[in-house]
């Protein structure tokens, strides 16, 4: 089989007849955070520091996948991708704007050595730039959800959205229908949503998709946040994105540790924890709402608000 290879300033592509193994160099800025590097919407099968603090990202992927585009000539046939840096979110995305600050409200606890902790949740408008400012969203449109932590502390933890729940009603009861978002520990169930990238271990940004459930009528979201030691990644502290077009779940902090998400087809399992042990997370039920998801855009005034989570617990 014929390899073709070729270098692009610090990239390098070699063509083989039905892969592709693409590596890329990058400075200490990109190297931070190397899952936002993409081919197509690959993130690398391998990545590694260099010694100028830079990094070499390393794609090494079939032409079926990371969205290659065919193009056909009388004696050619030519494969196109981009290699991309996500680094195109707003800040709301990339780190806790100013504006989430009002909106914090106290935890019912502390945990040992992070000090007194601060949940919230709520709503973005579409553009990422500040919350929504109504609660009607269209059918098949993006509702963005985002979720902070503050702590007292400068010891870094980490947010999760352990398990969302859909309802129809602001206290779920035995007649509440139940539509479920993210369940099993972190995995987003829901295949046609996403967590958006972050570099904010206490933001979290849930990229939504209105869905046709209580059509017209008041819908409440239920989240459990969990914060947790950002260096003890596990299966019970995670988020999982389900990538439609490679057919698999990826980890949305760590691509490399993509095993931990291999569980949310079947049952993450609960690790068991000594009453006499130290806490390592905090957990808080947050409730957002209500939203109105409607058919068409006729009735897309809504209730011009901040809808922010409530305590629930």
């Amino acid at each position: 089989v014929a390899v073709v290879a070729f270098n692009v300033r610090n990239i390098n592509v070699k063509c083989r007849k039905d892969s592709v193994i693409v590596t890329w160099k990058v400075g200490q800025a990109l190297a931070s955070y190397p899952s936002r590097l993409l081919l197509g919407n690959c993130a690398p099968s391998k990545f590694s520091r260099t010694s100028d603090g830079g990094g070499k990202a390393v794609f090494h992927y079939r032409l079926s996948e990371c969205r290659f585009r065919q193009m056909r000539t009388k004696k050619l046939l030519v494969f196109k991708n981009m290699l991309t840096s996500n680094f195109s979110l707003t800040s709301a995305a990339n780190s806790r704007p100013e504006w989430v600050r009002p909106y914090l409200e106290p935890a019912f606890g502390a945990l040992q050595d992070y000090g007194r902790l601060v949940f919230s949740m709520g709503l973005l408008n579409d553009d990422l730039s500040g919350p929504a400012l109504s609660n009607v969203f269209t059918l098949g449109s993006f509702i963005y959800v985002w979720a902070a932590v503050e702590q007292q502390m400068h010891q870094p933890l980490m947010l999760y959205m352990e398990e969302c729940v859909a309802t129809n009603t602001a206290v779920i009861g035995p007649d509440s229908q139940i539509f479920p978002v993210i369940a099993n520990q972190g995995c987003l169930v829901d295949k046609s949503s996403r967590f958006l990238p972050r570099s904010d271990s206490s933001f979290l940004l849930l990229q939504l998709q209105a869905f046709k459930f209580a059509m017209g009528s008041e819908v409440y979201l239920h989240c459990k946040l969990v914060v947790w030691d950002p260096d003890d990644l596990n299966e019970e502290k995670k988020a999982c994105n389900f990538n439609r077009d490679l057919g698999k779940w990826e980890l949305l902090d760590d691509p490399f540790q993509n095993d931990l998400c291999h569980c949310c087809d079947s049952g993450c399992r609960t690790r068991k924890q000594s009453f006499q042990s130290e806490p390592k997370e905090l957990a808080q039920r947050r409730v957002l709402g209500p939203l109105v998801i409607n058919s068409s855009t006729s009735n897309n005034d809504g209730n011009k608000s901040a809808f922010l989570g409530k305590d629930y617990s």
